[in-house]
């Protein structure tokens, strides 16, 4: 007898893990520099010890290839940084910017960054949470694995400290428009754009190779930055 299971939308994954092909010093980074940079997910998270200091910590989810994330870190030596990463080698590609350039203040979990948020992450002790440029998620059927969804806003809401914020970006004008419209129904964040609606681009978010290459051909970008009331 088969039993069906219904899937509690909260435990949608937003991703597929598509790893690809690491290169040669995407993989030396990962066999070299692991241990100095990617944090266990059954360990305890302990950002004072594991930064060896107490700063504002930022959480990044799917830090991509990590160029932005490495950019923000070096840019801003006095703020932790956290990256989430499913890909790895885009955990690889980060290492090995982090160790080029010096930059200590990144630490990385190659992981769920649901999970990471659920299971390791305090309550009430994030400054910031970027999600740039996730998956969209373009075909209708496909829309319940957006990752900005009312559990993903629960959760949060629990995680950021009052007067924290969270910044998302997409190229996607669709995604846009229902990230607004999700984050605008909640009670616990305001919106940050003096419109009601979308925000210029912060100077601590670099631009990407991808967005510049959008931006020539009239590709749009929104940026979304609602603060914990």
């Amino acid at each position: 007898m088969t039993v069906l299971q219904k899937i509690d939308p909260a435990h949608i994954k937003s991703f597929i893990r598509r790893q690809g092909r690491a290169t040669a010093g995407q993989k030396l980074a990962l066999e070299s520099h692991w241990d100095k940079y990617c944090l266990s997910p059954d360990a305890e998270f302990n950002a004072e010890q594991i930064f060896g200091r107490s700063a504002p910590l930022i959480v990044e989810i799917g830090f991509g290839n990590g160029d932005s994330l490495a950019a923000m870190a070096e840019a801003n030596p006095d703020l932790n940084y956290l990256g989430i990463e499913v890909h790895r080698p885009g955990v690889g590609h980060l290492m090995m910017l982090l160790e080029q350039r010096s930059i200590a203040n990144v630490r990385i979990y190659h992981h769920d960054a649901i999970e990471i948020l659920e299971r390791k992450i305090p309550d009430r002790c994030v400054a910031g949470v970027h999600l740039f440029f996730p998956d969209p998620w373009h075909k209708r059927r496909h829309h319940k694995r957006r990752i900005v969804r009312p559990s993903f806003l629960a959760l949060l809401n629990r995680k950021l400290a009052t007067g924290a914020y969270f910044h998302a970006a997409t190229d996607w004008r669709e995604y846009a428009k229902d990230m607004l419209a999700t984050l605008s129904a909640d009670a616990g964040l305001n919106n940050a754009s003096p419109t009601g609606d979308y925000c210029p681009r912060p100077d601590y978010r670099p631009l990407t190779k991808f967005e510049n290459r959008g931006l020539r051909l009239g590709h749009g970008v929104w940026d979304l930055i609602f603060t914990k009331i």
